[in-house]
């Protein structure tokens, strides 16, 4: 893909660390993060990440991960403290289960603000990539005034006054509609709409996504999966959804693109690789 300016993407936000505590292995995860590393890998021709890291030695592997895919360091700052670590457990039937985390460790508590550099490199890369767990919400109008296009991953979070300050500032609304019917999904979507983003995509596990646009609404099925583990498969659809839009796709094109990446992500341990052994299982 010949890459021009305005061509690339930057998750800014959130990185962490998801410990698998039954298996004493994590990997590097984090939805910002994990949609950078995972559009480079399926295919967009230059990704960065900003964002922080602890100072431990969790902090150290996301660091060296990321490089290791290809992304620089030079957007990253280390503060003194605990990496974010999402800690996870498995089932008899190998299914995940959160079991709890430290909110974002040293990264919730400094909070991330943007210098020059930053919007040097948002203006290059055209396409901003963020989420409800990065603590960027007071960053977020000027990050859309320097982006071609902001897209934000709410996850499950659907508070009617957070929609209301983040919607408006973005081109589109990823969102989580767990444990929601079909009824409730609408509902969602124009409540997303309404507060201020036109543009919505709801994701729903095995029952695929829903991609709504002003009116006009497209279901996009699963792709099948070799399933090791499902952990940022949500992650890999989004990631597979921009990188392809970004490319040039329609939307239909982009939604199925997404879900072919969604199940390779599948495919493979962790959001993206590169397990380390974990010394303890505490948070």
């Amino acid at each position: 893909m010949a890459l021009g300016n305005g061509s690339g993407l930057v998750g800014i936000g959130d990185n962490v660390v998801d410990l698998y505590r039954d298996r004493c292995v994590y990997y590097p995860g984090g939805n910002a993060l994990n949609v950078a590393v995972l559009a480079r890998r399926f295919g967009l021709a230059e990704t960065q990440y900003v964002g922080i890291l602890g100072s431990d030695a969790e902090g150290a592997h996301v660091r060296r991960s990321l490089m290791a895919e290809g992304l620089s360091d030079a957007w990253l700052r280390v503060a003194d403290g605990q990496n974010g670590k999402a800690q996870v457990d498995h089932n008899a039937d190998g299914e995940r289960i959160f079991a709890g985390s430290n909110n974002g460790g040293i990264r919730r508590k400094v909070m991330l603000r943007m210098d020059d550099e930053d919007f040097t490199l948002i203006a290059r890369l055209g396409h901003v990539h963020s989420s409800c767990f990065s603590y960027i919400e007071p960053e977020l109008p000027r990050i859309a005034a320097a982006a071609e296009r902001l897209s934000f991953d709410f996850s499950t979070e659907r508070d009617p006054s957070y929609l209301r300050q983040v919607c408006p500032h973005l081109d589109i609304a990823f969102l989580s509609g767990q444990g929601l019917d079909d009824t409730g999904v609408a509902a969602l979507i124009a409540e997303v709409q309404a507060a201020g983003a036109a543009r919505a995509c709801v994701t729903l596990g095995e029952r695929g996504a829903v991609w709504a646009d002003g009116d006009v609404r497209i279901p996009q099925p699963v792709s099948a999966a070799r399933v090791v583990d499902t952990m940022g498969a949500g992650d890999a659809f989004i990631a597979g959804f921009l990188c392809a839009s970004i490319g040039g796709a329609d939307t239909r094109a982009a939604l199925a693109r997404a879900a072919d990446c969604a199940a390779e992500c599948c495919g493979w341990a962790g959001a993206w690789g590169h397990p380390a052994k974990a010394v303890t299982v505490g948070a």
